[in-house]
């Protein structure tokens, strides 16, 4: 009995070992590959980033799943010939980052403990993370090429984030503008429209009387700047009034003058068909004032207090302050009923759980629908020398087919999201993070002697990495304290992960990437990013192809949370069952695109799955001990037809990952090794194996390690360790490394 399987396989003992094997091999780097000989010099390229989880403490189950789906596929790839590679990295992820740590050492507010030491601070936590995160990674198995591992935030990647702002602002697509944005008062910064997360709430919906108008709202709290009461054009119950008309009406404070709006954004069946408007406080009311050029009076301040213009109720909290002024109104008689039971959704921030105030605020944005002219273009669609926009861009590399995505829902809801697609907002007023690359001149010049005259000629904004010398005078430059939005980095991923903005052979190579499988979450907020960076920055599409994955939630399909106590260790499950038995638990059964309910039986029955691939091996080992397996023996009848469906097996596996059907491929792989190999396969063969005829032994013999090894190659990709280590022990092979073996067929 060969020595190696007379105990139980036992994950524990080999997983650490086999992955420090393969990391000092060198084999997860494409280069080496090709100087040891495992891959053609010519071989085409296969490539793929891995999305870079957050340095804000560790990884959890879907990242697991996305690990393991990812690395499926690039094991599979690498093992057909192509020159493969898949780069790790991390995010600073800076609100979350900065948020976690003001949390740790108990400051509410930064400025308790100023800009340098805080950064110091996080950078340090930040670096304990990333640690902890790599280290898990490894644990999964994840044949990443950490040669090539990239940070957001080091030096190669700031440098392209600083380049790809020049390049922007330069084009006019950057620009500094004061528009409406989501504020956080909490976490005292803007957000993007995809860190919102809507929650539903019941509230109570005031009906008020406006001079001789009835109006609706759940927060009557900002109406104390409503000066313009706006209704549809073409909504005959208010014919009688025309465009500008004013009315003298009664309002919270005293009286007021109010101005007739028409505008057809108004819905003329929702309430009486009129509304007034906040246009400091609301998206919809500031595009509508920035149409008839209204003003746009602030009510709310930063910290979510009401400004003087509340008189008595200044310096109160909106939400303290709310039943005061409705009392107040009920009070003059202007308060018609109130609705108790108005159910609607509220916008919170997704990092801090604050719910945000809009605010018209002076930030950076990149403009979206702003023309510019593209040299060069490779995206269908697209002319090069024409002029476009980047929501073309993000339209036509979709829509020409240049990116497949293939998951139609997800494809639809890609193409909603650009149609209603505004400026993107990528300033942040927080201190960790890529800070803005602009410098602003100090206001008053001092001359140098001599050259008084020249000081007109001072420039007053640049932008750049270093902080910029006056040739005009001996004024500073002072670098603008808001941060970049962590998108803005991470948005460059596929190509500053390859050295952009250098012309580097990695980036003539593997670029645009492959493929990319993140969590359907994330396809606003960086998928699409990616879309309109590569498209503007090198003519491109980054990716390929594009597969949106799941969620990973509990056997019930509720989302892991503190809340429900339901949250799972990844590395406890590894622990318990083995990696192997993780990733097949995951990956098996659903499709890439679904939600997966995670079952930990399921997980422990994949464990139970390696130790029977042991079992099995083991008799094949046994039996083939004394047999010389480099020549092929004259195999009997019944032998051949064993051998001849895996033809078809082989195609079916193989088809099934080309096309991204990992769950497919892993169940049949599972019902092949174990219903049909070990159950009927080796139990038909044991009178055979221990008869007289020793031809037919040999040929038996011969015929199970041809189908072991064919399995073994298949399995792979999906339980990397287990057949790895079985792989070393196989007395007759085509690879040092079933990593980089061939993909079968490979005894034909």
């Amino acid at each position: 009995m060969h020595e190696k399987f007379t105990k139980p396989y036992d994950p524990k003992k080999t997983e650490e070992r086999i992955y420090t094997l393969w990391e000092e091999s060198g084999l997860f780097n494409p280069d080496v590959c090709v100087e040891k000989g495992v891959t053609a010099p010519d071989a085409q390229s296969f490539s793929a980033v891995l999305p870079p989880p957050n340095v804000t403490g560790v990884l959890h189950l879907g990242h697991a799943y996305e690990n393991a789906l990812q690395d499926a596929v690039i094991r599979f790839r690498r093992m057909t010939g192509k020159r493969t590679v898949w780069i790790p990295g991390t995010d600073s992820a800076a609100i979350a980052t900065e948020a976690r740590v003001l949390k740790e050492i108990q400051k509410k507010n930064r400025n308790d403990i100023g800009r340098e030491l805080l950064v110091r601070r996080i950078e340090t936590f930040a670096k304990e993370s990333e640690s902890t995160i790599l280290g898990q990674i490894r644990r999964m198995g994840a044949s990443l090429d950490w040669s090539r591992y990239a940070y957001t935030l080091d030096k190669k990647r700031s440098h392209a984030v600083t380049e790809a702002f020049k390049r922007m602002y330069n084009a006019g697509l950057i620009y500094r503008g004061e528009r409406i944005v989501n504020w956080d008062p909490k976490g005292q910064t803007t957000i993007s429209d995809d860190e919102i997360v809507y929650q539903e709430e019941k509230a109570k919906f005031y009906y008020f009387k406006y001079g001789p108008f009835e109006i609706g709202t759940a927060r009557p709290e900002t109406k104390f700047g409503d000066k313009y009461v706006v209704m549809h054009p073409n909504d005959s119950r208010y014919k009688v009034y025309k465009h500008g008309d004013t009315v003298s009406i009664e309002w919270i404070s005293g009286p007021i003058t109010a101005t007739i709006i028409k505008d057809e954004a108004v819905d003329m069946d929702f309430g009486t068909g009129v509304m007034t408007i906040t246009p400091a406080h609301s998206a919809v009311d500031f595009e509508i004032a920035e149409r008839h050029n209204l003003d746009k009076e602030q009510i709310i301040d930063k910290h979510g207090k009401l400004l003087r213009i509340a008189g008595e109720f200044a310096g109160m909290k909106i939400t303290e302050a709310r039943e005061n002024i409705v009392e107040k109104m009920r009070k003059k008689g202007l308060l018609i009923t109130i609705d108790e039971n108005y159910v609607h959704n509220i916008a919170t921030a997704e990092r801090t759980g604050a719910i945000i105030e809009p605010q018209i605020m002076e930030q950076w944005f990149v403009g979206v629908e702003k023309p510019f002219t593209i040299p060069h273009s490779e995206i269908p669609g697209i002319q090069s020398g024409s002029e476009t926009t980047l929501k073309e861009i993000m339209r036509k590399a979709v829509e020409s087919g240049a990116i497949s995505m293939p998951q139609e829902g997800f494809r639809k809801a890609y193409f909603h999201w650009i149609d209603n697609l505004h400026d993107w907002c990528i300033s942040r007023q927080i201190w960790f993070g890529h800070r803005i690359p602009v410098w602003y001149h100090e206001g008053v010049c001092i001359p140098i002697s001599g050259r008084e005259s020249e000081v007109s000629e001072c420039i007053e904004t640049v932008v750049g990495e270093m902080e910029p010398k006056c040739e005009h005078c001996q004024a500073k430059y002072t670098q603008d304290p808001d941060v970049l939005d962590t998108w803005f980095s991470s948005a460059l991923w596929t190509f500053s992960t390859l050295g952009w903005p250098e012309k580097t052979k990695d980036l003539e190579t593997y670029h645009p990437t492959s493929f990319i499988s993140p969590a359907y979450e994330i396809l606003n907020l960086w998928i699409s990013r990616m879309i309109l960076m590569s498209g503007f920055h090198l003519s491109q599409v980054p990716f390929k192809t594009v597969l949106l994955h799941g969620l990973v939630r509990d056997k019930e399909g509720r989302k892991f949370s503190k809340s429900l106590d339901n949250g799972i260790d990844p590395l406890l499950m590894i622990d318990r069952y083995s990696a192997d038995a993780l990733r097949m638990g995951l990956l098996a059964g659903t499709a890439i695109g679904n939600d997966i309910r995670f079952d930990e039986s399921k997980v422990k029955g994949y464990k139970h799955f390696a130790n029977k691939l042991w079992n099995v091996t083991r008799f094949v080992l046994d039996t083939t001990k004394d047999y010389d397996l480099s020549k092929k023996p004259e195999l009997f009848h019944d032998d051949e037809l064993l051998l001849d469906p895996m033809k078809d097996y082989i195609a079916q596996v193989t088809k099934d990952l080309e096309n991204y059907n990992l769950h497919l491929a892993a169940e049949r792989i599972y019902g092949y090794v174990w219903n049909t190999f070990a159950d009927k396969i080796l139990e038909e063969s044991k009178p055979i194996l221990n008869g007289p005829d020793e031809s037919a032994k040999i040929s038996r013999g011969w015929t199970l390690y041809a189908i072991l090894v064919i399995n073994l190659k298949l399995l792979h990709p999906f339980m990397p360790f287990v057949t790895e280590e079985i792989w070393q022990e196989l007395p007759k092979k085509d690879s040092e490394m079933l990593m980089v073996a061939k993909w079968p067929p490979v005894f034909e």
